[in-house]
């Protein structure tokens, strides 16, 4: 249509073509050399994802929309999962502090926490770094799924047995430094319990965790909200009770010293197997060399608070019920955000490359009451500690009876140390995150770990502080 109105005449129209032509990449190459071969600003790819920006857009719209209730409704349902059978771990170990391998081997029990802390260490980045894959769309084709699902679980069963075995090295040595005492027969006991332990926890939990991840992805469910809680449900008491049993058997058994020597050479033989396995897989090569110092420095944290927590139990023999359920739940709300956090940067930004006008270290409140996504999941996250930790309690309350509840001076006093144990953890998730992408660390292999450890320390810290206070206003209440 003319200026005037009218219907265009012959020469207009052949001209409007050309119109439309000025517009296109090829005319604009044309007519400035310096962006020839560039491609409009619509179109252009984002190196991270290999897809054209306003697909990212979209992603980041979709994202960004995720509210409180959303959020929430797919994360506590897998908390309290978790946390149920955190305290039944709970149940499990006040029960068998009292067994004769535990008293007479002491040791055992500063394995405890490194041991429960393989989940956050192995079976949590598992979920973490399936999770990314998954909401990347890499696990939609079943042979790059299965190739994917195999070779980091052949990955996660090298790093246990190696992981295991440093663990039972780790508590020996501190306790030869810590009470100058060294047996053999208690160092190849601890060896090779904590090696069966971790070797098969680890499997059954990374068989559990893969399917998870599948089967929240064919009900488009985010897998970051569900895969780690999951992951850690069965955790703590599978690795109790394998604990428990192996150590109980072989110290009843006779020769248990060549048995337990036998169970480590075997174990140590088919690791250079899983290892070739695993450097074959293209999923898992990288992660094969570069995976090693943040699993091995948390296992490292977690034995130290161990020894903690064997000094703990001696003096306050209640704190074994509530030790699993407080690190359990810090470790599990971190982990999901931590997850979270990975996976946005992995969908929007080239590794090394932080997102426009982000930092690393913010300012605290900002990481809790901004308008940020993670931020939102740290408030609904934070919202969730006192809920789950008084469900978590009265159960306890419950099945030990009421001659064993707790005051209500100790609830306050355990629900500000919950409380200040997650609000550390989800700040420093953060922190962690932004710090490993910013030096080309993916965070799917490396932050997890860290903040599990992390958790670990806290929990058992704050809740020996719990009980001193306790104790101490008791004590001024009643001198006698």
């Amino acid at each position: 249509v003319s200026d005037e109105g009218g219907e265009m005449g012959p020469q207009e129209d052949k001209e409007f073509p050309f119109a439309l032509m000025e517009i296109t990449p090829l005319a604009a190459a044309d007519a400035d050399n310096d962006t020839a071969g560039t491609l409009p600003d619509i179109v252009k790819t984002n190196p991270a994802s290999n897809a054209p920006e306003c697909c990212n857009v979209i992603e980041q719209e979709n994202a960004s929309s995720e509210t409180h209730l959303g959020i929430g409704a797919q994360v506590v349902a897998p908390f309290l999962i978790a946390g149920m059978g955190m305290v039944g771990a709970g149940f499990y170990l006040d029960h068998v502090q009292h067994w004769e391998v535990f008293v007479k081997v002491p040791e055992i029990v500063i394995l405890v926490p490194s041991l429960l802390g393989l989940k956050g260490n192995l079976e949590m980045t598992l979920a973490s770094r399936l999770s990314t894959e998954a909401n990347l769309g890499h696990m939609d084709d079943s042979k790059e799924q299965w190739s994917m699902i195999v070779g980091n679980l052949t990955l996660v069963q090298c790093q246990a047995i190696v992981v295991g075995l440093l663990s039972a090295v780790v508590a020996i040595t501190m306790v030869a430094v810590t009470q100058q005492k060294f047996e053999v027969s208690h160092t190849l006991l601890l060896c090779s319990c904590s090696i069966i332990t971790s070797s098969i926890a680890s499997l059954l939990l990374g068989f559990i965790t893969a399917t998870v991840i599948v089967v929240s992805r064919c009900f488009k469910i985010n897998p970051d909200n569900v895969s780690t809680p999951i992951a850690a449900s069965l955790g703590d008491i599978t690795s109790l009770a394998l604990l428990s049993w192996v150590a109980s058997k072989l110290y009843t058994a006779k020769d248990h010293t060549w048995i337990s020597s036998l169970i480590i050479g075997c174990y140590i033989l088919v690791i250079p197997f899983w290892i070739f396995i695993a450097k074959k897989n293209k999923y898992t090569k990288s992660v094969l060399y570069n995976g090693w110092t943040p699993v091995i420095l948390a296992m490292k944290i977690s034995t130290f608070a161990g020894l903690i927590l064997d000094v703990l139990m001696n003096k306050y023999s209640a704190i074994a019920v509530y030790q699993p359920v407080i690190n359990g739940v810090g470790g599990n709300l971190v982990s999901v955000q931590a997850s979270r956090l990975s996976t946005q940067l992995h969908k929007h930004n080239e590794l090394g490359t932080l997102p426009p006008s982000s930092r690393i270290c913010i300012n605290p409140l900002d990481a809790f009451f901004s308008k940020q996504q993670y931020a939102t999941t740290a408030r609904v996250l934070m919202l969730m500690v006192v809920p789950g930790h008084l469900i978590f309690m009265y159960t306890i309350m419950y099945f030990k009876g009421e001659n064993d509840s707790p005051s209500r001076l100790f609830v306050i006093l355990y629900l500000i140390a919950a409380l200040l144990q997650v609000c550390i953890l989800l700040y420093v998730a953060y922190i962690l995150t932004y710090f490993f992408w910013s030096l080309k660390i993916d965070p799917d292999n490396s932050t997890i770990p860290y903040l599990t450890a992390l958790g670990d320390l806290l929990g058992i810290v704050l809740l020996g502080i719990t009980f001193e206070l306790l104790n101490l206003v008791e004590y001024k209440h009643n001198p006698t």
